[in-house]
């Protein structure tokens, strides 16, 4: 065991500690193993009141048991002090001392719990809000109203005017159908030019004429060889292909405006976060332009495809955008965060992790220092949930470096419960 205690680092002869005080256990005035039960008549006056766990705080028993760990129980006598200096797992550091190395405490406490999942997203504009001119008809472009991309529209506002002969012949078309209806004198005379007057009327719209520009020709009865092009809502130029008297045909790009009033945001998130997301999620989005501000999406469309490589799917975010400040390529984080219940919790920092266990320090007053195995749930922030092991109110060692100084009292801690050179070994 000497041997053990000098090749081992602190943090096993803790695990040693307990494992030597459910199997071993310290010998008693009788000379018999502390963890093996001692029947009145053996040991004397001592008697047996209960049985308790080593390892698990505040589990007894009235009869031989094991704990919720499947460590034996070990027995406590009547006139033994439970929280005296029999107290195996116990081991003291001077409160001067720990003044000295710094120690820091924290409480055990039952926290509100959130878990957040982050994802880097790409601004891109709402493809239902953006609109492509082409152009319908052959002709000209006599002028144009917008030069550059990023120039700021209103709805209803011009955009360019095409010269076409073709539409100048269409609308007289229509003018004169008009008038052959206005002059008919009996219903059977109108029916002929009433079927006329819609087919000039579609064949106008799909033109791109509006319906405010055929009902004031409709209304003025005056032809005319321009066509002007309307932004359909108010939004930001995107492109303009074409220069002023050029000549254009049918199909040719014209120009090109986006609503950015919504926008969208294409973020990635890995295959184990997709679980966690569904449509019509609020999500926060925040971006380097505006540091201090976060603005609120919706998630639209979860990608049910995934990236081989990268193990992501995509996920669409729509965030409202009146004031235009989120802007199409711009680089935005997307945050979700989930409330997920209470619980108590312990620090990160307060754990020390044995590789199969994780271990903390009760502190028990004036400098006496309990080890302590906890079982733990998940991760939140700087805090672990505990399942297992500590309660509500508890203050646990918050820094665990000062065990560095104090290996001394741990190895001697471990010294006090080696077995006798006699003693049969007793099977866990």
């Amino acid at each position: 065991m000497k041997m053990f205690v000098q090749e081992i680092a602190v943090l096993i002869a803790v695990g040693a500690l307990f494992f030597g005080a459910a199997s071993c256990g310290k010998r008693d005035a009788s000379g018999k193993p502390s963890g093996m039960e001692v029947s009145p008549s053996e040991n004397g006056a001592h008697k047996i009141k209960y049985y308790k766990s080593t390892m698990m705080a505040g589990e007894v028993s009235a009869k031989p048991a094991k704990d919720s760990m499947g460590m034996e129980m070990v027995p406590v006598y009547e006139d033994e002090n439970p929280g005296g200096a029999n107290q195996p797992s116990e081991f003291i550091v001077s409160v001067e001392r720990q003044q000295q190395i710094g120690v820091r405490y924290a409480k055990v406490e039952r926290k509100p719990l959130f878990h957040t999942i982050r994802a880097v997203g790409l601004i891109v504009p709402d493809k239902t809000r953006n609109w492509q001119f082409v152009s319908r008809v052959d002709g000209y472009v006599q002028k144009l109203q917008v030069t550059a991309p990023g120039e700021l529209v209103d709805k209803k506002a011009p955009l360019l005017s095409i010269y076409s002969p073709d539409l100048l012949t269409s609308e007289r078309e229509f003018v004169g159908l008009l008038r052959m209806r206005d002059e008919a004198k009996t219903k059977d005379a109108r029916e002929t030019p009433e079927r006329l007057i819609d087919s000039a009327r579609q064949r106008l719209r799909l033109w791109n004429v509006t319906e405010e520009q055929i009902g004031e020709l409709e209304k003025t009865r005056k032809a005319s060889d321009t066509l002007t092009l309307l932004s359909p809502f108010r939004g930001v130029v995107q492109s303009v292909p074409v220069e002023q008297g050029k000549n254009i045909k049918v199909g040719d790009m014209l120009v090109e405006v986006a609503d950015l009033g919504v926008v969208w945001v294409w973020a990635e998130f890995y295959e184990t976060e997709l679980s966690m997301l569904q449509v019509g999620q609020k999500i926060g989005i925040s971006t380097k332009s505006y540091p201090n501000e976060k603005f609120q999406g919706t998630i639209s469309v979860i990608n049910p495809f995934l990236d081989e490589m990268k193990r992501t799917a995509k996920v669409r975010i729509d965030i409202a955008n009146a004031d235009f400040r989120l802007r199409p390529g711009m680089y935005v984080n997307a945050e979700l965060e989930m409330n997920m219940g209470e619980a108590i919790t312990v620090p990160v920092s307060a754990i020390m992790p044995t590789g199969t266990r994780n271990i903390v320090f009760v502190n028990k007053g004036e400098g006496k220092l309990e080890p302590r195995i906890i079982q733990l749930g998940s991760k939140y922030g700087d805090d672990y949930e505990v399942q297992n092991g500590l309660r509500e109110g508890e203050q646990v060692v918050a820094s665990a470096n000062f065990l560095i100084d104090a290996e001394s009292k741990v190895q001697q801690a471990v010294k006090d419960f080696e077995p006798s050179p006699g003693a049969a070994p007793v099977k866990p």
